[in-house]
Parts: structure tokens; sequence; C-alpha cells
């Protein structure tokens, strides 16, 4: 299977936060980054470079936003992060434009992988 440009890579950073105007304001004005709205309870940025959400799904996490890799298999993906001690704290969901996990690495920092597939 030929694997993709981002297989493995950090692709998407999200954010959980209290108020999705304020947030998307606050990073509109002090970065410039651009906002595309999908609903009332989040909302996608581009730095031009990077893209990521804010979302008020979720509790907001102390120490940092959540860090989201792309995998172009989800299972084998899944079973690697496992079999090298990692654990899963969020199996397989759905959501529009893919489907994701999220897991826990051995120090307990939560991450996510997501597919197009």
């Amino acid at each position: 299977m030929a694997h993709s440009a981002n297989d493995q890579r950090i692709d998407y950073v999200e954010f959980v936060v209290a108020d999705l105007d304020r947030s998307s304001a606050f990073y509109a004005a002090a970065f410039g980054w651009t906002m595309t709205d999908y609903g009332p309870t989040y909302r996608a940025f581009t730095d031009g470079r990077l893209e990521g959400g804010f979302t008020t799904e979720g509790e907001k996490r102390p120490g940092g936003p959540l860090v989201i890799l792309y995998a172009d298999d989800l299972v084998a993906t899944q079973a690697r992060i496992e079999a090298a001690g990692g654990r899963i704290v969020r199996p397989v969901f759905d959501f529009p434009g893919g489907r994701r996990f999220h897991f826990a690495d051995p120090d307990g920092y939560e991450l996510a992988v997501w597919s197009k597939g």
C-alpha cells in the first residue's frame, strides 16, 4: 500500500474552548488565522500552513490542545499504538470528513489519529 505524504505526521491541532466566537476573534486578531464555521460547536482554522479547530464539545485540557495525527490506515495505526504501549481512551468514531480515535501515550498525554476512510 502506498503511503500519502501526511501518513504518520501531525496533521491537525484541536482546542476545546468555552466560546467559539471569542477564541476565533482572538486568534484572527493576534495571528491572522482564517476560520471556517461547521456549526454551533465547531470552527476550523488555518494559519496558512497548519490547520486546526475550536470545539465546545469536551473538557478543556489544561496543558494544551489535542494534537491530531493523520493515518492512511486507522486500524493498523491503532494496532501499532497499542503494541507500543498506548491505551485507547476514545474508540473509533465517525465525524464529518472521516473517522478518528483518541489514545493516551505511556505518560498519559492524550492524542488522536484520524483518517478520511
